[in-house]
Formats: structure tokens, sequence, C-alpha cells
């Protein structure tokens, strides 16, 4: 009997990446698998390379302060609701998994009300507006952080790791260098803001060029219409707007990272043991679960922190050279920490909840 799953999350590429991680185990194991995203999302766009049958649905956005579209998008969200709930009906899926984000609670409300069980997965260090609502709705709650496992519902929490793309694993450094042109005579810098990139990440780093190209080759992954056309041609430096096949070899390539601190990227650069300097989102661009994550992580010795609010060239300058020189003990650190399976603690919730919600329909009289 045929295995069937549909996955869902986005908004982000923090909310879809988990996905495009258990693919390649799903596929392996013979499951049909779905997608249901918006049609607009970064989700549609990091999905249908895969090949996977997409559906779209309407979404409202969730939104903690005052916006005239707080007033329609409720209707959005029950709009979605109801696509969702016609989708999954056709479809009959063993199993949903939610990864987050706003598109998911239609899809995770539409699979309640068909009876399908959900299993979640909570990324960040304490759940998000999305996965709080769902809650209710779901069976399993996967949690990337031990402390996590506190904020969620009591018997419905499981600590699983973060699913980690396997492809990231299998990067070259020397494919690195080559793709980006560099000789290999200096450690590398790789730089990154995000899905989306980050407007004051790249502007510090681009003002603070000169002195950091003195001791390091730089990759900038900036974000989609963020290339500075004046510095497309200067040596030493390779800016991308996004990449996909290229990032296990360009991570590969780099000694040091910069980045923002979305739980999902830093529990892959955790399986690559690199030293990062992380910048977190602040507290009045999000409800503050980057901030924890990094704290966290500079906690156990596998990053520092540098405030958003206290990025300047000269810090960022300053801090590069500080972690550089930290780099070898941060990498003893994470080489100690007991990375879990991710994609396989994962993958034995959905089978567990697949197969016990078919042995409770079997069990029932008369089905």
């Amino acid at each position: 009997m045929m295995k069937r799953i549909i996955l869902t999350g986005g908004g982000s590429a923090g909310h879809v990446t988990p996905n495009l991680a258990l693919i390649p185990e799903l596929r392996r194991e013979g499951w049909d698998i779905s997608y249901i995203g918006t049609a607009e999302g970064i989700e549609r766009e990091l999905i249908t390379p895969t090949g996977i049958q997409y559906y779209t649905i309407a979404a409202g956005k969730l939104r903690r302060y005052r916006d005239l579209k707080n007033l329609t998008d409720p209707f959005r969200v029950l709009k979605g609701i109801g696509q969702a709930f016609r989708i999954i009906k056709r479809l009959r899926p063993n199993v949903v998994f939610s990864k987050g984000g706003f598109v998911a609670v239609p899809v995770v409300v539409g699979a309640w009300l068909n009876r399908v069980p959900v299993v979640a997965h909570e990324s960040d260090l304490t759940p998000g507006l999305a996965n709080k609502l769902s809650f209710p709705f779901v069976t399993k709650i996967c949690a990337t952080f031990p402390e996590t496992v506190a904020y969620l519902p009591r018997r419905k929490g499981v600590l699983t790791g973060s699913p980690i793309r396997p492809e990231l694993l299998r990067g070259n450094a020397q494919d690195g260098l080559k793709e980006t042109g560099f000789a290999g005579a200096k450690p590398v810098l790789l730089a990154i803001g995000g899905s989306l990139g980050a407007a004051h990440i790249n502007e510090a780093l681009r003002e603070a060029l000169p002195d950091l190209q003195a001791e390091f080759d730089i990759i900038h992954i900036c974000g989609k219409g963020k290339i500075e056309q004046s510095l497309i041609a200067r040596p030493g430096y390779r800016q991308y707007e996004y990449v996909r096949a290229e990032l296990a070899d360009l991570l590969a390539a780099a000694d040091l990272v910069v980045s923002r601190a979305g739980a999902n990227f830093l529990f892959e650069l955790l399986a690559l043991k690199k030293p990062t300097l992380l910048i977190p989102l602040p507290k009045g661009s999000s409800r503050g679960d980057q901030i924890l994550n990094a704290a966290s992580f500079q906690k156990q010795g596998f990053s520092m922190v540098l405030p958003d609010e206290a990025l300047t060239a000269a810090s960022l300058t300053e801090a590069v050279a500080e972690l550089y020189g930290k780099r070898k003990t941060m990498i003893a650190a994470m080489e100690a920490y007991p990375l879990r399976d991710g994609v396989g603690a994962v993958m034995q919730q959905i089978k567990n909840t697949a197969r016990n919600a078919g042995n409770a329909v079997a069990a029932l009289p008369n089905s």
C-alpha cells in the first residue's frame, strides 16, 4: 500500500529547508509526496525544482503589529482552510508534516478536519506564533533545541534535532574555490544574511572590505536584488544573490561564517563545524527568536554574537578577527557536541504517527 504524505511550510527559506532535507529519505522509503504552499511564497520557488506535486492555497500573514491587512487576512486564512481541507480530502494522506510559517496554519487545521494526523517541527528555541496556533491540532511536535520541549504541550513534544540537508555534508572545498575564482592563499570568510538577505549586514560588510580583505577572501550571499554593481569585479570578493547547488561547496571552502541566527542554518553550520559570528535579527524586526538561538550557541562555545544594534564596519572587522583567533576552540566544542540525526529522528516520528493513526482506524468497528 502506498504511503502518502503532505509537506507544508513557508514564508521564508527556514520554513522550507527541513522539508528539503526530508524529501530524499521520504523518496528512498517509497512515500508519495505532495506539498501545500502559497502561490507567491519562497516555498514554491524552492520546492518546484524537486518535481514534487505542488498545491497552492490562500494564507494570511499572522502579524504582531497593527496593519490594515489584519482586517482582511483572517478571511484569507479561512479561505485557505477550505482549500487545504479539499486538497487533503482528495489526496487522503497518511500524515501531514508541518514546518511552520503562516501557510501552515490552514493546512494543519484542514488536516485535523479530515482526521489526518500532523507532525509539526519547531526550529527555534521558543515556538513561533504559527506553530503555537497549530499545536492544538497536531499529534507530535519535533523540537530542535533541548530547551524547547519545556515550551511545548505535554506528551506532544519530542527532541529530534534539525533535519539537515544531506547535500551540504558533501561539499568540496576545492570546487568552492574554483567557483569563486579564489586562489586559496587566504582564509575564506562567507557572509550570508538569510534567504532574503540582510541590508544592515550587507552595508557593514561592504564598508569593511578594505580591512577584511587584508586577511580574508570573501564570499557574500547578499540577497535577491542586492548585488552591488560597483564591486562585481573586485578581486577576492564574490557576490551572490542566492545560491542553491553551489552552497555546499562554498560552505566547504569557508573557514569562518557571518550569519543571521535562524535555527535551521545554525544546526547545519554546527554539523559542518563552521565557527560563526552570529548577528541575530533585532527584537524590533522579529519576535526575538534569533537572539535566543544565538545566545544558546554562544553559551555552548560554537559561535560569537554581535548584536545588530552594535554592528558597524569597525565592530564587524574586530569581531571577525577575534573569531578567527578562537576558531580552533570553537571547532573542538562543535566536534564534542552529540549532533542528532535530525532526518532520522523526524522520519521516525512521521512513521510512528502514520502507523498509529492507521492502527486506530483499523480498530474501529465496521471500518
